[in-house]
């Protein structure tokens, strides 16, 4: 009888990926997928360290998890529990003490070793937890099986991991080590095959993805992203490429130019900027200023008319003053947003900012915060509503919850809802937007085939593109 697995997973689209990769590295072992905690025989928390009280929450739902351990204990089975990812990597031995119901304890670069893991944690028995945090010398890609199962139409390939940046904020160099890159051969053959399974769009994952420099095909010099995106659409039925995220320092000469040049990649970067002050920049050691993110963004607009940006925000970083949030709200003025993610500023332990005597009130953090989001809000609808009218390329994803109702996204990644068959899945047609929310849009197919996105009236999607 298979053994069933349950995987839950917080955080970014590279836990995404992770996480099917653990289903990968499980398979081999008999473990299929189970819908629910209840029914599993191993447990999987693959958690993310970014968001405040990232660690509360895990160990708040590792007490929830305990009775169902202890039900199945009481019928003679067993189930494990692991905690992977970055909370994993951040607490360690805390969180064997603190929680020893937990059997495996991994980090994001060991979730290969899982199955010699799991041998140990059998034979070691309940309460005596396994941990592995090392940051190993061998490739983890190098160890990884094929994906065993089709991703879909759209699907996740992580090409770059850990960050040299050290922003005084984000605990990602000391969660994720330092920055990796695949080599373009590993990436270019595990995009081959899931283009074969029906792939039809691939977002390229890093914590800081166009710091990517992979060993060439031949031997030659290091590969850039721009490089690795003109040779992904030469693959025949990819016809989309994204990538995210991405920090301004990395933004080079190539990366623009293939944003020019390469139909497949598609016209929407996020681009975080974190500030607009100068000052706070510096404070957050970002090292880059406000004017270089906006010179970065008039070449890529000057390559791309049809480019839209979207960003993060943090506000009530330690010693922000008025001065410095309107700052930031002139930047966002001045730019236009299609999308954002905002945040309050919240202590990261172990980050530089969290030591800082000048912490910014609560209070303050979140009328700041309130006053960013009204004016981001307003972009991304105004952005939507100049969608109305306009005939877009839609790659379906998904069925949507009404009868008959399917859900895709635009070279934008707006969310577009249409009445359309079933058959239509994982195909990139043609839609009139008819309506336009502040998170969606609403329209009806015009046609069942497309060739190219590249034929739309370029003036309506300029038009679009400048908030």
């Amino acid at each position: 009888m298979k053994k069933k697995l349950y995987i839950k997973t917080y955080g970014c689209q590279m836990n995404v990926y992770d996480s099917a990769r653990m289903a990968d590295v499980l398979a081999p072992l008999g473990y299929a997928p189970s819908e629910t905690p209840e029914d599993a025989d191993m447990i999987v928390l693959n958690t993310c360290h970014i968001r405040e009280k990232a660690a509360e929450k895990v160990y708040s739902e590792l007490g929830r998890l305990r009775a169902v351990q202890e039900e199945k204990a009481a019928r003679g089975g067993r189930t494990m529990i692991a905690v992977a990812g970055c909370v994993a990597q951040a607490e360690g031995e805390e969180m064997l003490r603190r929680a020893p119901q937990v059997d495996l304890l991994v980090g994001p670069q060991t979730y290969h070793r899982l199955p010699e893991m799991i041998a140990r944690a059998e034979r070691a028995g309940p309460g005596r937890g396994v941990m592995d945090t090392d940051f190993p010398e061998e490739d983890k890609f190098d160890r990884l099986p094929e994906e065993s199962r089709p991703q879909g139409p759209a699907a996740f390939l992580s090409i770059q991991e850990g960050c040299d940046k050290f922003c005084t904020f984000c605990v990602v160099p000391y969660t994720r080590g330092a920055e990796y890159s695949r080599s373009a051969g590993q990436v270019l053959a595990e995009a081959r095959r899931l283009v074969a399974q029906g792939t039809r769009q691939i977002t390229l994952l890093g914590q800081n993805v166009n710091a990517y420099h992979g060993e060439a095909l031949d031997g030659g010099a290091e590969w850039t992203l721009g490089r690795l995106a003109r040779e992904l659409a030469e693959i025949e039925g990819l016809e989309r490429i994204r990538y995210t995220t991405s920090h301004p320092r990395d933004v080079d000469d190539d990366l623009i130019a293939a944003h020019r040049d390469v139909p497949q990649l598609m016209p929407f970067l996020h681009l975080p900027v974190q500030s607009g002050s100068d000052r706070i920049l510096e404070a957050m050691n970002r090292r880059h200023t406000s004017d270089h993110y906006r010179r970065i963004v008039e070449r890529l607009r000057a390559a791309n008319p049809d480019i839209a940006m979207a960003s993060d925000f943090i506000v009530g970083f330690p010693g922000e003053s008025e001065r410095d949030y309107g700052e930031t709200l002139r930047l966002i003025a001045d730019i236009g947003f299609a999308q954002a993610y905002s945040f309050m500023y919240s202590p990261r332990p172990g980050t530089p900012a969290a030591l800082s005597e000048e912490q910014v009130p609560e209070a303050v953090k979140k009328e700041r915060l309130a006053g960013l989001q009204q004016l981001l809000g307003e972009q991304q609808i105004a952005f939507n509503h100049r969608s109305i009218g306009a005939r877009m390329p839609v790659l379906f994803e998904r069925k949507g919850r009404k009868s008959g109702q399917l859900i895709g996204r635009t070279p934008y990644m707006q969310s577009v809802h249409v009445e359309a068959p079933e058959r239509l899945l994982g195909e990139i047609v043609e839609a009139e937007i008819s309506d336009a929310l502040p998170n969606s849009l609403h329209g009806r197919v015009v046609t069942a085939t497309w060739e190219g996105w590249d034929t739309i009236e370029s003036a309506s999607i300029r038009e679009r593109a400048s908030v």
